[in-house]
């Protein structure tokens, strides 16, 4: 677990083994990047999720009213405009049905292949039965050939999914006032890539466009647009910058944070990733004195007084890093992440009557995220050193049951059912884990 980054895996009912990062200032730049986009799309009110992929590839993709965005996609783009595209083509992936579809195509897939496959065996059994040497290798090839031209077919269908989703995403960021050009740069990124990896595939084998047909494709599109040449306002870039910098200094250490700021490395962006960088390798006191320097600079800027907080929680202050979270709460208002850090620096106080409120705050934060799966383990310890045995191992049955471990979740469930009023909303939150079948 980081420190103003988590990381966790989450459980094959939402994604198989996917690394899920949960940071309340990334996800609060990403949310603002996708809400305009969604409303564009009429995703606004269909509760899409934006999950953080703790992955240093430049990728995205989707999964059911899920937009998956890996955190080297991130990293690697330089402007908001850039990630904003990225977000309006998987957007257009949802809008479109695209994911349902491809269902159906898949299966048509699978059934051309299991076609093919028994009319090879046929030929098979003739050729065995009549003695020819040549069926057999005919039956080889139908089978061979059936599932190739099943597979083909397949990819065809995915590569025109892609370009309509490229098409919706230009419409969408038309509507909002903004450029496409993040979406070239971005693919020529990728055209870079590929050319750099020595990648030639077959073009009827792949799965997305060519990145040079595809930007052939969507630059006229794009270039009419009246809004090719506007800019991310100046505000909004850096809070961009800040983001990389943290992604820097949490997944991919100095050199990266080097690499990444080389143009800039004395800007607030930089000494942001230097500081997170002392706190991860370096001496708390010296990474305090840092964030100190940085809340100077911006005194409102909630992530700097979390950062500080964390940094005081690793010098063993707990009472004054829970001022500096109390504080990062006030300025970034609603936000589930950093009520359930402010009530993990008041249960380290050990203080009864702190230790109180740490469970009051960790169960505030816990219902607006209540997929965050460490803050039950914060909670369960709360509960325990107040006394309150049966929400202590409720807390530990929810925490099991939002990672998918069903078993364990029954088995704390039943246990905290003993020890909790019968029918109370705690013993019948119990009951329900306890009936719960996947």
């Amino acid at each position: 677990m980081f420190a103003c980054l988590f990381v966790w895996t989450v459980p094959a009912r939402a994604q198989q083994n996917v690394p899920v990062v949960r940071d309340a200032e990334i996800e609060a730049l990403v949310t603002e990047y996708a809400k305009p986009i969604l409303s564009a799309a009429g995703l606004d009110r269909s509760g899409i999720e934006i999950i953080l992929v703790n992955d240093h590839q430049f990728n995205a993709f989707v999964a059911g009213r899920r937009i998956f965005i890996h955190t080297g996609a991130l990293l690697q783009t330089e402007t908001p405009n850039e990630i904003i595209g990225v977000i309006a083509h998987e957007a257009g992936h949802i809008a479109g049905g695209h994911q349902h579809r491809l269902r159906d195509q898949i299966a048509r897939a699978q059934t051309m292949s299991i076609i093919a496959m028994l009319l090879g065996a046929g030929v098979g059994v003739v050729g065995a039965a009549t003695d020819s040497s040549g069926l057999p290798g005919v039956s080889a090839g139908i089978m061979s050939g059936g599932a190739e031209a099943a597979r083909r077919n397949l990819m065809s269908y995915q590569r025109t999914e892609e370009t309509t989703a490229d098409h919706s995403a230009v419409e969408y960021l038309e509507r909002t006032g903004q450029s496409g050009r993040g979406m070239l740069k971005t693919f020529e990124h990728l055209a870079r890539n590929s050319a750099l990896a020595g990648v030639n595939v077959d073009p009827y084998r792949r799965s997305h466009p060519i990145p040079h047909e595809r930007i052939a494709a969507l630059k006229p599109l794009v270039q009419q647009s009246t809004h090719y040449n506007r800019e991310d306002p100046p505000a909004l870039k850096l809070r961009h910058q800040m983001m990389r910098a943290k992604i820097a200094a949490y997944t991919a250490g100095p050199n990266a944070i080097q690499r990444v700021f080389r143009d800039d490395p004395r800007g607030l962006p930089a000494r942001y990733a230097d500081a997170i960088d002392t706190f991860l390798r370096g001496s708390p006191q010296h990474a305090l004195a840092k964030a100190d320097r940085l809340i100077e600079s911006q005194p409102n800027n909630p992530y700097f007084h979390e950062l500080r907080g964390e940094i005081l929680i690793k010098a063993n202050q707990p009472r004054q890093a829970a001022g500096a979270y109390e504080r990062a709460l006030q300025l970034a208002g609603s936000s589930g992440l950093l009520q359930v850090g402010y009530g993990k620096a008041l249960l380290e106080t050990g203080e009864p009557n702190l230790v109180r409120k740490a469970a009051s705050q960790l169960e505030a934060g816990l219902s607006k995220e209540p997929d965050y799966i460490n803050g039950y383990q914060f909670l369960a310890r709360a509960h325990g050193q107040i006394g309150d045995i049966g929400a202590a191992e409720l807390a530990t049955a929810e925490g099991n049951f939002r990672a998918g471990r069903y078993r364990e979740a029954r088995q704390f469930a039943a246990r905290a059912q003993t020890k909790l009023p019968e029918g109370s909303p705690n013993w019948i939150r119990a009951q329900d884990i306890i009936n719960y079948r996947e």
